[in-house]
Parts: C-alpha cells; structure tokens; sequence
C-alpha cells in the first residue's frame, strides 16, 4: 500500500500529531521530580529538554560524539578489570578521538530507562556497557549494572549541568539487598551542557585511599530524527 503523501496544506495540529506519532516522544516529569522545581529551573533549557523527554515504545535517542578524555591510575585500571564480571560498565581503554554512540530506550518492565554506551577503540571491537536507570529505591534513582549489582544515586543541578552522586553501592539477590562497603570509591556523573547544542558527559571516580582513580570525557550531540517533536 503506497503511503499517503503529504501536500504541505496540512495545518499545524496535524503536523505536530504526525511527528509525535512517527517518533513517539513524549514528555517526562521524573527527572524534574528527583530535583525539585526550583533546581530543576537552574539547569540550562537544552538540558531540561534531554531530560524532560520520554521515549515511546520501538522508539529511541541516540547521542554521537567522541571520548576527548581518559585517564585511570592503576586502582582504576584493576577495577575496570575486575568489573568486567558484571558487564565491565567502567572504562576499559584510554584512546582518545575514539567515536561514541549513546542510546537510551525505554524499559517497559521497570518504568526506567536502558542506556546502551559503545565507545571506539584505536585497535579491536568497541566496548559495549549496558545499565538500566530506575526511579526507585531510597533515593529514588538506582542504576543497575549487570548480575545484581548496581548503584543507589542522588541527584543535584547547577547552571551548567546536571550531576548524579554515588549514594551507595548494593547487590540485590532476588529479595535479599545488601549495601555495599564504599571502598568502590564515590561516583559522579555530569550532563554538562557546552551551549553550542552539545553537551559533556564527564565521569570521575575517587577511592577514600587513592585519590582520583578514573576520569573520562565525552562530548556529544543528539542525532534527532526529522520533524521530531516533545508532547506535553
């Protein structure tokens, strides 16, 4: 059957409901809730629309960039190691210029969201790091990596970007959840927005005993699918 064409007459109303039905964006109060609407406020307007978007089913955001930055003192190094039997979610390399693609889905199941990371290499295969974002737990944000383990988060925001703490580290067997020790070290993550329609995404990793032990940068765009549109 040959699609409809569109004659450029359509009014407004029906453009806007053919974009969102074609990329199913909706808008998504979580992230401001966690915040609350004065911190919310803060945060630069491109920042509040990454995060005040909701993908719809089959639909997704992709972000593109490149790792800029990569550093890991040998703790860091060890760690990343060792984490490779939950999925390996730290950085594993340190090439710098390597391409980055970031994609966020939906996760029907949990009311959270998928985050899919792949990140170039000079020589070999990417590295693939897959976690789970869920609005629960006693912070009301946890991020789960791989076999059970995951990170309790809180989140906090500036003029320029949005930042997510390690609260604590847990492993969760079935009904059983234990809380971690922080010898992993305390987390941050930042959504810095660069003014430009980009933005960095700068993790920092900082053991009690060794001081910074793992620093990445990475500066992406979004790659927005045509006549995209946020429904509120």
């Amino acid at each position: 059957m040959t699609k409809p064409r569109r004659t450029g007459q359509e009014g407004p109303d029906e453009d806007r409901r053919g974009a969102a039905a074609e990329t199913e964006v909706l808008y998504d109060p979580r992230f401001r809730l966690l915040l609350g609407g004065e911190a919310w406020a803060r945060l630069p307007a491109a920042v509040r629309e990454r995060f005040g978007k909701r993908m719809g089913p089959g639909a997704a955001v992709t972000y593109v960039g490149e790792i800029v930055e990569s550093r890991r003192a040998w703790p860091g190094w060890l760690l990343a190691q060792l984490c490779r039997l939950i999925g390996g979610p730290l950085p594993l390399h340190d090439d710098v210029g390597a391409a980055a693609v970031v994609t966020v889905t939906e996760d029907a199941r949990s009311g959270g969201q998928f985050w899919t990371r792949i990140y170039g290499r000079a020589a070999g295969f990417p590295q693939v790091i897959h976690s789970s974002k869920r609005f629960a737990g006693a912070t009301g944000l946890e991020e789960y990596l791989g076999c059970g383990f995951g990170i309790a988060l809180t989140v906090s925001a500036d003029t320029q970007a949005l930042h997510f703490h390690g609260h604590h580290y847990f492993l969760a067997l079935g009904p059983v959840r234990l809380k971690l020790p922080p010898w992993l070290g305390a987390l941050t993550i930042s959504h810095v927005d660069r003014g430009d329609g980009g933005f960095a995404f700068v993790l920092a990793l900082r053991h009690p005993l060794f001081g910074d032990i793992i620093n990445q940068t990475g500066l992406f765009r979004e790659r927005r699918a045509q006549g995209e549109e946020i429904r509120r």
